[in-house]
Formats: structure tokens, C-alpha cells, sequence
């Protein structure tokens, strides 16, 4: 009965939110910062700190003005991004999931926030210096990214803190799926934002990021990340 449970996908509590019992799963009692550091997601982390470093350190080392502020920003809020993302992959009992969630949410909304702050200042710099908006590659996904980022926050607050929107609590929670792989195609379309930046003339005249670092690192991050995650949580592999 145990190994039936345990290959049938949702049919226990006891099944991480993207995992089987063992991959990565949560031990009961053990604090849920665990999540952060629990299997591969060491190497996430060692990718988004390096991630982080490189445009930080690219930043610092220039001239710090306005426009600063853009990439400072937008790495941290790629940052908060992967917490929030590891903090809730391993949860599996009922009180771990709830805690995961509400943890969850606060980092993605701190990520948000940074996020908005850098478009902010962004766009500000632009309209003061009358230069053009959205026309490079890193400029166009990263227009892309906040739309999906607005997206991924509206749907994830409001399925579960006001399921009533989508007609009930288990139409809300039919919608968990699909904000999981919104929220990892997301993370994608961001590092690849991030990978763009460095084809940009900031970039190439001030920052000097290197693309072959940036791309290293977002790669250490999927590395990290993706093993943590199990299909048939989507509902595309019933029985396996």
C-alpha cells in the first residue's frame, strides 16, 4: 500500500509539492530554511549568488549613477526569485506546505518589489535622457519578463488567498499546476534577460559582464534546480 501511495502522484500529503518522499523531501521537525540548501539546491544557490556576484561586481567596479541602480535591482530580484523557488520544492506535509507558502510569497514579493523598482528607475532614466524604449533583444524580454512576472504574483496570490475569484477552493487548486510551470518558464525568460544584458552598450562600454559567465552561471541554477522537480506533480505522468 505504502509503494502504491508512493507512485500514485497527489494521493498523499506525505508527497512533496514537486517531489517523492526522498528526492529532496523536508524531514518533520527540521526547520523549512533546510529547503533552501536540501539536495541540488546547494548548486542552485552557488548559481545565483555567482549570478548575483558577477553583476554586482561588474557594477561596482564602474562609476556608480542612476542607471546603476537597474542591475542592482533586477539581480536581487532574481535572487529572492530562486529562495522563493527552493523554499517551497521540498515541503511535503500539510504544515510544511502552508508554512512554504506563506514564505513563498513573501520572498516573491520582496523579488516583486525589486523587480518593480528597477523598471521604475529604468524607464525614468530613459524619458529623462530621451533614449528609446524597448527596442534591444535584453530590452524586449525583459519587457516580456515583467508581464509574466505580474502574471505568475496575481494568479499565485489570488488562487490562494482568494480562491473565490476561480469559483471555489478545488478550481484554485487545479490552477497549482500551471503556476508551477509558469513560474519555471518565468525564471527562464528572466535569466535569459539577464544573458541579453550583456550584448547591450552599458554593458559593453561600462559593466563589461562577460557572456560566457552569465551564461555558466544561469546554467548552475537550472542544474540546481530542475532534479528537484517531478512531472507527474503536473499531472503529466498519471502512474508512473
Amino acid at each position: 500500500m505504502a509503494d502504491q501511495e508512493r507512485r500514485t502522484p497527489g494521493t498523499s500529503e506525505e508527497e512533496p509539492l514537486l517531489g517523492e518522499r526522498g528526492d529532496a523531501s523536508l524531514q518533520e521537525g527540521q526547520p523549512l530554511y533546510h529547503n533552501l540548501f536540501l539536495g541540488t539546491g546547494t548548486v542552485a544557490q552557488a548559481g545565483a549568488w555567482i549570478l548575483a556576484a558577477i553583476v554586482w561586481g561588474s557594477v561596482f567596479s564602474a562609476d556608480l549613477i542612476l542607471f546603476s541602480t537597474h542591475p542592482l535591482l533586477n539581480s536581487a530580484a532574481m535572487l529572492f526569485f530562486v529562495q522563493g523557488i527552493l523554499i517551497i520544492q521540498p515541503t511535503h506535509t500539510a504544515k510544511q506546505k502552508k508554512q512554504g507558502t506563506y514564505i513563498h510569497a513573501a520572498l516573491n514579493d520582496v523579488a516583486l518589489l525589486s523587480a518593480i523598482a528597477g523598471l521604475v528607475l529604468i524607464e525614468y532614466n530613459k524619458i529623462k535622457d530621451g533614449n528609446s524604449h524597448f527596442e534591444s533583444p535584453h530590452a524586449i524580454l525583459g519587457l516580456i519578463t515583467y508581464i509574466m512576472i505580474f502574471t505568475q504574483a496575481f494568479v499565485g496570490v489570488t488562487q490562494y488567498f482568494t480562491p473565490g475569484l476561480y469559483g471555489g477552493v478545488e478550481n484554485a487548486k487545479a490552477l497549482y499546476k500551471y503556476h508551477r510551470v509558469f513560474g519555471y518558464l518565468t525564471l527562464m525568460v528572466m535569466l535569459a534577460t539577464i544573458c541579453a544584458a550583456t550584448q547591450t552598450g552599458f554593458n559593453t562600454g561600462v559593466l563589461h559582464m562577460q557572456l560566457w559567465a552569465v551564461v555558466v552561471a544561469c546554467v548552475i541554477i537550472l542544474v540546481g534546480l530542475v532534479p528537484r522537480i517531478r512531472l507527474n506533480k503536473f499531472g503529466w505522468m498519471a502512474g508512473k
